[in-house]
């Protein structure tokens, strides 16, 4: 191939354009959209100078911002006709490829590209030669083959290309008006001879007719295909006697006596065996290549797969057990004595069946690791099954086995992948299951989760019935409301609570910081972070309830670690304060400013969501009106009702009161504000809060800010139970919160509290509403002629 050189060259400097999937050939117009910022301002330089731009085609379309050895070497000089700005940046615009050049290299322009750029005279030859003549029938002949497979071709074009006179001229048109691929555009470009280029389209053009015919040929074949559907079962049947004269294929009869073998050595029931030796009995009378038939083969494939008889050795060791689940987790005490209690039964029962754990807790705190745990303690094999977003039944029960791309439901094929009938299988986010027209998954499982059913558990692909008894089910989730009543109640419930401080700490120490180091491949000789880093970055870079973050923290800080050590800067890292700054950047939370005055109108409640305990403030105003009370914050309506019942209360103790405003139901306006009013809010729980938080803007009187409170109120003034006290509590006290009010009828549940929280946090335990309101606030709000809490009364009315 001619080099450019050997050609008479003008040397110019040009803004440069680079295109996409595009090729601009000479003496040819093209409209197409700029985006980028750099080629935008290189049009609007070309519109500025002489119209001139150089349009270079990319190697590789996906790199947004390309340099010098991503383009092309070999381009267009191209007149910018002209520019239409759109909406959104971009810009639709014409050019008229002028000459070939040679983009010589990139020389410096900060907001577009600029090259120097040869320009190259490429004479044409006259079309009295023969050679030349040659070349233009070989081209009009493929040409007009093209156009024959391709009828929607323009008219136009063909007569252009019958007319051509000029074979340079030629090669450039058709190259540029042919459907190709911009990488065939650009080896004709490249082509600064005449004849090569003549030869190189001859040449795409050859094999491009080649590949038309045969996709052409493929297309009639399918077509005739279509035609032929009356004869199917003749051809069939025709295949079937060619395949027994070559050997090939299987009959019938024989794959049916195949599967009676495979039936036969099966290690389970009768009346199982009987139900698929008549579906293999029918197989052998189906004709070959029967839909029905391949339908009965893949369900007697999928049943036959299914480990019948095959279980594995529990390890009934309490000891070990204890020493491994330990070892892989640190925390958890209630699911650890549970899973060594189960241990304990069956080394004493080894019928021992039907038990069925739900774990329920935040994210983050080790649900579903701890079911892979429990799995090697067991010396069990192990299949998990996440539940998140289902809402079809047949992804529990399975599918009719005559549907197209029908399959068995996600339980049987769990036991199929773990190969044995007693497994432990795990069921991620049960209470994230929904419910649609298609019907609903959770009553499905209330087979496959009870004991008394689930001996007998088919699904419906199956249809015949599969023993789950000596299955081991452990559920998960991460808020018990969601789970529906009927199939809570088959399931035993252990709630996992927060990780204190202190808790992730040793969890981070024990297990998070070796893993990520050896997955970022340092040392304790390259690599240390110490335990206030730790602290530091648990406080002020976490906030959740379980460990996800934290660990993703820590990988972070090793990745960067890592890129010192790799590049040289350092053999080895400590993070120390200065190092934590640099590596995870400013802190992201910040402690609440609860240790403030005593104020009036704002309490400090406490809250249970699905990712643990949080601390919730309320506020209250008071303001001239006519006795609305308005609520915001995203309130649900059982919140609500707590409200619009504190109200009544206080309405109702109006005279026992130190009220500055005795009708303020008739004059006044109260608003009840929740922060944070992004964050959905529901439950009975804060009454007491509320309460207070009236009482205190009622009467004047702050509410001691180193107070955190939770409870139900009825209209009576009555206190009652509320749930997640656990993470409540541990709320308080992460948010420096020493003294905590809690119903009476909840003082059995402080035994479930953690150890630390109980050891720094006083617990007030009240059955009526005045004794949080003598407790909370910084003076009693009670005139000082009413009757106090506790004292005797005649009037029917309770006291506050």
């Amino acid at each position: 191939m001619k080099k450019y050189d050997e050609f008479k060259t003008k040397e110019h400097v040009l803004p440069v354009v680079a295109l996409r999937g595009l090729v601009v050939m000479p003496g040819s117009r093209l409209q197409f959209d700029v985006a980028r910022r750099p080629s935008l301002r290189a049009v609007d330089a070309a519109l500025k100078g002489n119209q001139k731009v150089m349009l270079t085609a990319q190697k590789d379309i996906t790199v947004e911002t390309p340099a010098e050895t991503d383009l092309y070497e070999v381009g267009c000089i191209g007149r910018v006709v002209s520019m239409l700005k759109m909406q959104g940046g971009g810009a639709k615009v014409v050019v008229e490829g002028v000459d070939r050049a040679v983009l010589r290299r990139l020389i410096g322009a900060e907001s577009h590209l600029v090259g120097l750029v040869d320009a190259v005279t490429c004479p044409d030859v006259s079309p009295d030669t023969v050679s030349s003549e040659a070349r233009i029938r070989r081209l009009t002949e493929l040409i007009q083959s093209y156009a024959e497979i391709l009828p929607k071709m323009p008219e136009d074009i063909i007569l252009n290309v019958l007319n051509a006179k000029s074979l340079g001229t030629l090669c450039d048109y058709i190259a540029a008006n042919l459907p190709l691929k911009y990488e065939l555009r650009q080896e004709v470009l490249e082509c600064f001879d005449v004849f090569e280029r003549a030869d190189c389209l001859i040449s795409i053009l050859s094999k491009e007719i080649e590949i038309l015919e045969l996709e052409q040929g493929l297309a009639e074949k399918v077509r005739a295909s279509l035609d032929k559907n009356q004869r199917d079962f003749y051809l069939r049947e025709q295949m079937r006697v060619i395949s027994d004269e070559l050997g090939e294929g299987a009959d019938p009869v024989e794959e049916a006596d195949e599967y009676r073998e495979r039936i036969e050595a099966l290690n389970t029931t009768d009346e199982i065996k009987q139900k698929l030796l008549s579906e293999a009995a029918r197989l052998s009378k189906m004709p070959y290549g029967s839909h029905e038939g391949s339908v009965i083969s893949s369900w007697l494939d999928t049943v036959l797969e299914l480990p019948f008889g095959v279980y594995t050795k529990d390890k009934l060791n309490v000891n070990a057990a204890a020493r491994q689940l330990d070892r892989d987790h640190y925390g958890l005490k209630k699911v650890k004595e549970r899973i060594l209690e189960y241990i304990a039964v069956r080394q004493l029962s080894p019928e021992l069946k039907g038990q069925i754990i739900c774990l329920a807790g935040p994210p983050g705190v080790g649900k579903t690791s701890i079911a892979a745990s429990i799995a090697k303690t067991l010396g069990r094999k192990y299949a998990r099954i996440s539940l998140g977003g289902i809402r079809d039944e047949a992804e529990i029960r399975g599918h009719r086995k005559t549907y197209i791309g029908a399959m068995p439901g996600r339980v049987i094929r769990a036991i199929k992948q773990a190969g044995s009938l007693n497994p432990l299988i795990l069921l991620d986010e049960i209470d994230k299951i929904g419910s649609d027209y298609k019907g609903d998954p959770s009553a499905a499982l209330l087979e496959v989760l009870d004991p008394e059913q689930n001996k007998t558990f088919t699904d419906n692909y199956l249809e015949i019935p599969f023993d789950l008894q000596d299955v081991l089910f452990i559920t998960t989730a991460n808020s018990v409301d969601a789970i529906p009543a009927p199939l809570l109640d088959r399931m035993e419930l252990i709630e996992i609570g927060s990780y204190t401080i202190n808790d992730k700490k040793k969890i981070a120490k024990r297990h998070l910081i070796p893993k990520q180091m050896k997955k970022h491949g340092l040392t304790a000789d390259n690599f240390s972070i110490g335990e206030k880093q730790v602290a530091e970055l648990i406080d002020g870079y976490t906030r959740e309830a379980g460990v996800r973050e934290l660990e993703r923290e820590l990988a972070s800080i090793m990745r960067k670690a890592a890129a010192e050590i790799a590049s040289g800067k350092a053999e080895k890292v400590v993070v120390d304060d200065k190092k934590l700054a640099e590596y995870a950047g400013t802190r992201k939370f910040k402690r609440d400013n609860l240790a403030r005055e005593p104020e009036t109108g704002v309490a400090t409640g406490l809250a249970y969501t699905a990712v643990g305990g949080e601390v919730l403030m309320i506020e209250v105003n008071i303001m001239e009106g006519s006795g609305k009370v308005e609520l915001t914050g995203s309130l649900g309506d059982i919140m609500k009702e707590s409200c619009h019942a504190a109200v009544s209360f206080i309405r109702a103790q109006g005279t026992r009161l130190k009220l500055l405003y005795p009708d303020f139901y008739k004059t006044k306006d109260i608003h009840i504000h929740f922060p944070e009013g992004a964050v959905p809010k529901d439950g009975p729980s804060a009454g007491i809060t509320i309460t207070t938080a009236l009482v205190s803007e009622l009467c004047g009187i702050p509410v001691r800010s180193d107070i955190a409170m939770t409870g139900e109120i009825t209209l009576r003034g009555r206190v009652l139970a509320i749930g997640g006290l656990k993470e409540k509590t541990m709320a308080a006290y992460k948010n420096g919160i020493f003294k905590v009010i809690v119903p009476e009828e909840n003082r059995a549940d402080i035994d479930d509290i953690d150890a630390e929280v109980k050891s720094h946090v006083e617990f007030v335990y009240v059955s009526r509403v005045g004794e949080v309101l003598k407790e909370a606030l910084v003076e009693s709000p009670f005139a000082e002629n009413a009757l106090q809490y506790g004292e005797k009364r005649v009037a029917a009315r309770p006291e506050a």
